[in-house]
């Protein structure tokens, strides 16, 4: 017994007697983040196609793509094009020695509303959703027209104002 007793007094002396717990301490704040989101809008156009024209009304589709800030208000215009004498009710596309080749754009799809450049009047206007929308360029070449042929083309400026 006395051999148990001397091993017990043996193991509490090597035992350290001055033992410390040393704690973490930890303490917070918040830290205040903030944007401002600018109303944004960007445009692309396709090109718009007729192929052959063979003196019968001749219709294609294209599309302009329009991305803006979800909310934001915005109008689309198409301008007249780059043919001297062309209005956006009568645009013209230039051909050999300068002829030209009547065509009208539409923004529906029953070729009834003109696509121009007067806000309030003739653009096309909607919301931004963040997302890209699709709006459908609805193309018209009259009948009856039998210009010089060859190629013809234009160059309509598509406005995004937002």
């Amino acid at each position: 017994m006395s051999l148990i007793k001397s091993l017990f007094f043996a193991a509490i002396l090597f035992v350290p007697m001055n033992t410390s717990v040393t704690l973490a301490v930890t303490t917070s704040s918040t830290m205040a983040v903030s944007a401002t989101v600018a109303a944004l809008c960007t445009v692309t156009a396709q090109p718009l196609a007729f192929g052959a024209y063979t003196s019968a009304q001749t219709d294609a589709t294209s599309t302009v793509s329009v991305t803006c800030t979800n909310g934001t208000s915005y109008a689309v215009a198409l301008d007249a094009g780059a043919t001297s004498g062309a209005t956006t009710a009568n645009r013209l596309m230039t051909g050999p020695g300068g002829a030209t080749l009547r065509y009208v754009l539409f923004n529906n799809a029953s070729y009834t509303t003109n696509w121009g450049s007067i806000a309030g009047t003739d653009t096309l206007a909607s919301l931004g959703t963040g997302v890209a929308q699709t709006l459908t360029v609805y193309g018209r070449i009259p009948a009856g027209q039998y210009p010089t042929p060859g190629a013809y083309t234009d160059s309509v400026t598509v406005t995004l104002t937002y």
